[in-house]
């Protein structure tokens, strides 16, 4: 069966137990396979994500990462087998895709309808990344950080029950990337969806994620959780030796891990 399955899991409630074990499921990727001109990209993938967990994909370039999300966007339909997915998700992708001919608060609301497309709505989800001050601005006018932070308003003004970021920092610099990595973290326990990120960075996965993945082979190679406490800062044995184990699953040679 090929079937990308939209499911209302906004009744689910959020269990008071640690650990993401005891929390419903929020994303179920079964056998799912995806090929393009004779080329398996993803191979009989199984993956599952519980409500308000982080999970970090990595992933050699071509190996997957951004098919399989968009999959779970409906973006992409895969070949074979099954992704359930809430109804309610969102994506942030590496550029804003503002757009131009309209205001920042009226980005923010676009597609929305009725009292959901109001200016108060927008500029409360301005304000959560920093940026009512900014609310009647023209997106051309905007850093690449602020504008950065338009697009995550945008997203969590649609309540999702599933976020799905693509990269969404890589075009930022150094300074920038650390705030907005800061103001992700801090939503995501605020707002508590299901979360996927998709990054070629290790030290970011390991900043931000409560679980981290790596895709081989058209699968998932590697699935481990992240133990250290949030807020979380680069560097430390257990932070080294969890970037040591990572590089070494995609393949940096040990000469090459500075």
């Amino acid at each position: 069966m090929t079937a990308v399955l939209s499911i209302d899991f906004a009744a689910a409630e959020r269990v008071a137990e640690p650990g993401f074990m005891h929390r419903p499921v929020a994303v179920e990727v079964r056998d799912v396979r995806r090929t393009f001109d004779g080329n398996t990209v993803l191979d009989n993938l199984n993956l599952t994500i519980r409500s308000g967990e982080f999970v970090a994909l990595l992933g050699a370039s071509g190996s997957g990462k951004t098919t399989l999300l968009r999959i779970l966007a409906g973006l992409d339909a895969p070949d074979g087998g099954e992704a359930r997915v809430p109804e309610a998700r969102t994506v942030v992708f590496q550029e804003p895709r503002l757009v131009q001919s309209k205001k920042v608060w009226k980005n923010v609301v676009i597609g929305l309808s009725g009292r959901q497309a109001s200016r108060d709505r927008a500029k409360a989800a301005l304000a959560e990344v920093g940026l009512d001050h900014r609310i009647d601005a023209w997106p051309a006018t905007l850093s690449g950080g602020e504008a950065q932070r338009a697009a995550l308003a945008r997203a969590l003004v649609r309540e999702p029950r599933l976020l799905l970021l693509d990269e969404p920092f890589a075009a930022l610099d150094a300074l920038t990337r650390l705030r907005m990595q800061r103001l992700i973290a801090e939503l995501c326990q605020v707002h508590g969806p299901a979360t996927l990120l998709v990054t070629h960075d290790v030290e970011e996965a390991i900043l931000l994620a409560d679980r981290i993945l790596v895709l081989k082979e058209g699968g998932i190679g590697f699935d481990a959780r992240v133990g250290l406490p949030h807020p979380r800062r680069a560097g430390g044995e257990a932070f080294d030796a969890l970037r040591d184990t990572l590089l070494a699953e995609l393949g940096v040679p040990q000469a090459d891990r500075n």
